[in-house]
């Protein structure tokens, strides 16, 4: 490794010049020195003769010290250690991505080359300290590392590390390695070093010869009481520091801190002896001066004896250095200890400071519960900090680990008592409180609390004092536990109850498999047909991804809307697909058993054959059907197995039959199967009933294991004992009146066998002609549903017919969906309601659509409802359907504002309909009406009115708004001023608009006609006028600015510029200037114009010349350096001086020709002829 040293310009041009400034008349005369100026002898010191107002010498007064600022160092990195060895893209790989993250992070510059052989050859440049780290980096990242160790004794490693390791980084740099030295506790004495075998040798070199140096030195230690320390110290350690001067030993003392009682002297075998006599003499003479005193203080006022970070303390060792005090914990006890006099002294300031203490202190303890601790500290201490702000006391509380319950408070006696009060109030309050624990499924939890914290912030707002604990998502807990007052929880369980009740009910899950080439038609396009259906289903339709292997689309929701989701999808793939369909007669006993455990056997077969859809029916249906979809190839392959499993399966099952009269068949089964499905859950049997083509209409078919079959044939065969007690009665009814029990699928019998115990009630078959009714049952139940029927016979009787005249448009209203207000009415006022049969034939004239409101009523007999039942109710059910006719009402409201209330394609106006159940009319535009019709119910007209009026309110406060907003102002500014009230990306005047909440157009560059100096500011007035002073006081302040022109040099610009304008920008902040450097290829390269005030521009030029002055130091030094590395461009014509020595009279010049007085070097010469200079070397 190497370094050069750089000639500074000055230097090197007062050189080449002979020291004095001369004239260059021309290229061919150009001025030849004397041998004494080119040469100027060196001064000799104290030269007899000297005068002494004889100027000094040329090389006295002239040449001044050489310095380089900037240094070069060189070195290779040959091929076998090179670290990155990939020559095929040199300077794009790695090595030049290192380089280039040194330069950046050390600020020195790196240059690489190859060498023939393959090795690295780097200089770097810079600074002398950022050139001795991008050494030490590049050597680090560049070239493989070895290490070695090196041993040196123990004691010798803290000189290797030297002063806060300034010395181990100066090696560190020196040597370009890393040095590890074993930490003090570390009983090995090996220093490992890293890095290259140069530096490693170096870096050895260096730690033996710090270690051989040791070597000469003596270290003793002795051990002397603390108590003593500071006698030996002196004041402000000025006697150890006289005793190290006298011998030239090193003493260190423990600082007071440190209880350590050792002593260390280093040095010199006969400094350190003399030290430790001198140091043993002190210990002697004070050692028979000395006293320890102890002081009583309570063990909890030690920390404010001592005070914040040790003042009070400190006040007292400070004035009496000699004196050591010690506390020790848990005792009511202080220790002090030096000279008698001193130790009186320190005694008496801190009984003083006791007595204080205890005058103006106090404390108390009081048990609090451990569980309740947190809650006492809060949310990072939040509790416990304010009470120790407010009271201005000292709470300690104890650690879980101490499963201690006693909390100590400490402070100003007042403010004791109001902390131990607040604190026992509050654990009242803890005590009060009630805890629940609520089971919700941890699959709920995430919607409880909603997307970031979302909806349970809700019910935390509604219950504020109430804690609601959720677990964590890795516990797989369902307890959410709540705390708080007793009502506020009661409250809050039952709000999480409903919500969690709601979550159950809409989480019902349907799984519909849909071959996966149907999916995209299921979907629509952009999303058309499944949007469609989960709107008007309500229900969440998951797909599987395109690039699963699933078929199977998931609906969740409502169990009624779930299947009415899956009926639209089965059919969008029926219309579609091309599917065979094939039906498979099995036993309904074997369905479960082929099924197998969810669905594993059933879901094999379909694996294996191509995916095809097998549908087994619903259980309790007695079908035997098993339906098969899919490619006809696969369903034919999809039947064979089921009726081969089918086949298996009933060899093993065990089956039993049992006799019953049929009549008794439907009180076995229960309504909707619930006394059969008991047995069934118990037994686990099935049980299969005969169906109407049977001919053993008796037999009772038990299937399934042998223990469950015996187990559901007991339980029946008691049930039919049970039905032997069942009585039978009949009564008459006029066949007039059967219509009303059966009609509507016999929906008032249904209503009799809930209401009477399950009671049997049976009419005869239509054109039967009998009035006998039979009703069976159990004997109280029966008599009571005769007695019930009886009634509804008068009811029927006393019947009357009233019609109601209503528009037949308004029909549909009147029944609402699904017949809904109808059937409530029905049911409220005991009638029945007969709609007539439509006829659109002459119709009322529509307009938009709708019919006109002001189209005449003219009953018809489409208009005509019938209402039957007892003459009271058909009156108040006349009146209740006439409350659902819908009326018209007018609005007025401006023609102008009518487009802003239909919104844009309608919107606006569906809203309010949708929202309000109304019907909205809205005036061909062409009219210009200032009226708009409202229709539907009375109440809910009058909510459309409020409404609409409401919504006009709006619209005319938007129009005033907007009337206000448009207020202009324009003002003239001159353009060159234009890009400074814009400012760099238009910040300055975006923060005028956002201050001002105004719109400000400046005029458009290209446009001509448009005037180029008008502003135009809009707004509210009073924006307007205060935006508009804003920009008047920014251009006066522009105004106020001068632009000043300064020189610099073209070399120092990229300098002053910085990366990506970092540097000039952080100057233009600092001085709040604008600086403007010329374009490439300007006329005047060299031009900077700065635009401020006056007091800023001068500075900020004052700071660029200084700049350009400090980096025109590092050009020159580069282009000088350049200017010895490049080749002469011409032969040199030779140095010629005027009168030398050689010139001087007697004296002769060497003859260049002659072969004597220059010999060759070998040519010319015989083989065999020895030559001048000696033989030749190959």
């Amino acid at each position: 490794m190497s370094s050069v040293a750089v000639l500074t310009p000055e230097s090197f041009a007062e050189h080449r010049s002979g020291l004095k400034d001369q004239e260059i008349t021309g290229n061919d005369e150009a001025y030849i020195p004397t041998y004494l100026e080119a040469f100027p002898p060196l001064p000799e010191k104290g030269a007899p003769g000297e005068k002494a107002g004889e100027p000094a010498s040329a090389w006295g007064s002239k040449i001044r010290p050489i310095k380089a600022s900037v240094i070069t160092q060189v070195f290779h990195v040959p091929l076998e250690e090179r670290r990155y060895k990939d020559n095929s893209q040199f300077g794009e790989g790695e090595e030049a991505k290192v380089c280039l993250d040194i330069m950046q992070r050390t600020g020195a510059h790196i240059e690489l080359s190859l060498a023939k052989d393959q090795g690295l050859s780097i200089m770097v440049t810079g600074k002398l300290d950022s050139v001795m780290k991008a050494r030490k980096e590049i050597v680090a990242r560049l070239q493989t590392q070895a290490s070695a160790t090196v041993t040196i004794p123990k004691e010798h490693h803290r000189f290797v590390i030297g002063k806060n390791g300034e010395k181990l980084q100066e090696l560190e740099l020196k040597t370009a390695t890393k040095i590890t030295i074993p930490r003090p506790d570390d009983p090995s004495a090996n220093i490992r070093i890293t890095g290259t075998k140069e530096g490693i040798e170096k870096a050895r070199h260096e730690i033996l010869l710090i270690s051989a140096e040791q070597d000469k030195r003596a270290v003793e230690r002795l051990s002397l009481e603390k108590a003593f320390h500071p006698f030996i110290a002196g004041v402000h350690n000025r006697l150890v520091q006289e005793l190290s001067q006298e011998t030239g030993a090193r003493i260190s003392i423990p600082p007071p801190s440190l209880p350590k009682d050792e002593i260390v002297i280093t040095g010199e075998k006969e400094a350190v002896a003399l030290a430790v006599n001198r140091i043993r003499a002190i210990y002697d003479d004070k050692a028979k001066s000395v006293m320890v005193v102890e002081v009583t203080a309570p063990a909890w006022l030690h920390r404010f004896i001592i005070g914040k970070k040790g003042q009070n303390i400190g006040r007292i060792t400070q004035q009496l250095p000699r004196v050591h005090i010690e506390f020790t914990d848990g005792e009511e006890r202080i220790s002090l200890e030096g000279p008698t006099e001193e130790v009186e002294q320190a005694q008496a300031q801190i009984q003083e400071i006791i007595k204080d203490l205890l005058v103006r202190m106090d404390y108390t303890e009081v048990f609090i519960d451990q569980r309740f601790h947190r809650h006492l500290i809060g949310k990072n201490g939040s509790n416990i900090n304010r009470i120790k702000e407010q009271y201005k006391v000292s709470v300690r509380i104890p650690q879980d680990s101490e499963r201690s319950g006693l909390v100590r408070i400490e402070g100003d006696p007042k403010g004791v008592q109001l902390a131990r009060r607040e604190l026992i109030e509050m654990v009242q309050r803890m005590e009060n409180e009630r805890t629940k624990d609520l089971i919700v499924e941890q699959k709920f939890h995430r919607t409880i609390i909603g997307q970031k914290g979302e909806k349970i912030k809700e019910v935390r707002d509604k219950f504020p004092e109430v804690i609601i604990n959720f677990p964590d998502p890795s516990q797989k807990s369902d307890i959410v536990q709540l705390r708080g007052p007793k009502n506020e929880v009661e409250k809050c369980a039952k709000f999480l109850q409903k919500i969690i009740a709601d979550l159950i009910e809409n989480s019902f899950s349907l799984s519909v498999p849909i071959f996966k080439q149907f999916h995209k038609n299921i979907i629509g396009k952009g999303g058309a047909n499944i949007k469609k259906i989960r709107e008007e289903t309500n229900t969440k339709i998951d797909l599987p991804t395109e690039n699963s292997n699933s078929e199977m689309i998931v609906i969740t929701g409502k169990k009624s809307n779930c299947e009415a989701a899956r009926d639209r999808i089965l059919a969008i793939e029926r219309e579609l697909a091309n599917i065979k369909e094939a039906e498979v007669t099995i036993p309904a006993k074997l369905h479960n058993s082929l099924i197998g455990s969810k669905g594993c056997l059933v879901r094999s077969i379909m694996e294996d054959c191509g995916g095809v859809h097998i549908h087994f029916p619903s259980e309790g249906s007695g079908s035997d059907k098993v339906t098969i979809r899919g490619p006809a190839g696969e369903v034919e392959k999809a039947k064979k197995q089921l009726l081969q499993l089918a086949e298996e399966k009933q060899v093993n099952n065990f089956t039993a039959e049992l006799q019953a009269k049929p009549e008794y068949h439907k009180f076995l089964i229960g309504r909707g199967g619930a006394n059969i499905r008991r047995v069934r859950d118990r037994t686990g049997a099935r049980i299969i009933f005969p169906s109407p083509d049977d001919t053993e209409q008796e037999l009772i078919t038990i299937v399934g294991k042998e223990e469950a079959v015996r187990q559901a044939q007991k339980e029946l065969e008691s049930l039919v004992k049970n039905l032997d007690d069942v009585v039978e009665d009949s009564m008459l009814v006029d066949i007039r009146h059967h219509r009303h029990f059966v009609c509507r699928r016999g929906q008032v019998l249904r209503e009799l066998a809930e209401e009477y115990g399950g009671v049997a009630v049976s009419f005869p078959r239509t054109g039967a002609n009998s009035q006998r009714v039979t009703l069976k049952g159990a004997k109280d139940c029966v008599e009571a549903a005769k007695k019930r029927i009886q009634e509804i016979i008068e009811d029927l009787e006393s019947q009357v017919s009233v019609e109601v005249a209503i528009p037949q448009r308004y029909h549909r209203a009147i029944m609402g969906p699904k017949g809904c207000r109808i059937q409530h009415i029905t049911r409220e006022h005991e009638v029945q309601i007969k709609f007539p049969e439509r006829d659109d034939s002459d119709a009322p004239p529509q307009e938009n659509g709708e019919v006109s409101p002001e189209a005449e009523f003219v009953p018809r007999k489409c208009d005509i409802i019938t209402i039957s039942g007892r003459a009271e109710k058909c009156e108040l059910a006349k009146a209740a359907l006439l409350a659902l006719v819908p009326i018209t009402e007018d609005v007025e409201v401006s023609y102008e504002l009518h487009r802003y209330i239909i919104g844009q394609k309608g919107s606006g106006i569906k809203k309010m309909m949708e929202e309000y159940e109304v019907n909205i009319w809205v005036p061909q535009p062409e009219k210009q009406l200032d009226v708009i019709k409202v229709t539907g119910l009375a109440a809910n007209v009058e909510r459309a009115k409020l409404g609409l009026l409401d919504r006009v309110k709006e619209l005319q406060a938007e129009q005033e708004d907007r009337a206000l907003r448009s207020f202009k102002v324009t003002m003239s500014v001159d353009p060159k001023f234009h890009p400074k009230i814009i400012g760099r990306k238009g910040a300055v005047i975006s923060q005028i608009r956002k201050d001002h909440d105004v719109s400000i157009q400046f005029p458009d560059k290209g446009d001509e006609q448009q005037v180029c100096d008008v502003i135009v500011i809009s707004g509210y007035e009073r924006n307007v006028e205060e935006a508009r002073q804003a920009i008047q006081q920014l251009v006066a302040e522009l105004q106020e600015m001068v632009s000043q022109d300064v020189h610099l040099d073209p070399r120092t610009h990229a300098r002053i510029i910085g990366a990506r304008g970092k540097a000039i920008r952080k100057l233009m902040e600092e001085f709040k200037v604008d600086i403007r450097f010329p374009q490439p290829g300007s006329d005047e390269p060299d031009k900077v114009t700065v635009t401020g005030l006056p007091e800023t521009v001068d500075n900020a030029i004052d700071h660029l010349l200084n700049l350009e002055e400090e980096y025109m130091l590092s050009v020159t030094e580069t282009e000088t350096l350049a200017a010895y590395m490049k080749p002469p461009s011409r032969p040199a014509k030779g140095f010629v001086v005027r009168d030398a020595p050689w010139n001087a009279a007697g004296n002769k010049a060497p003859d260049m020709s002659s072969a004597e007085d220059f010999p060759t070097f070998g040519s010319g010469v015989a083989p065999k002829q020895a030559s001048a200079w000696g033989p030749k070397k190959f």
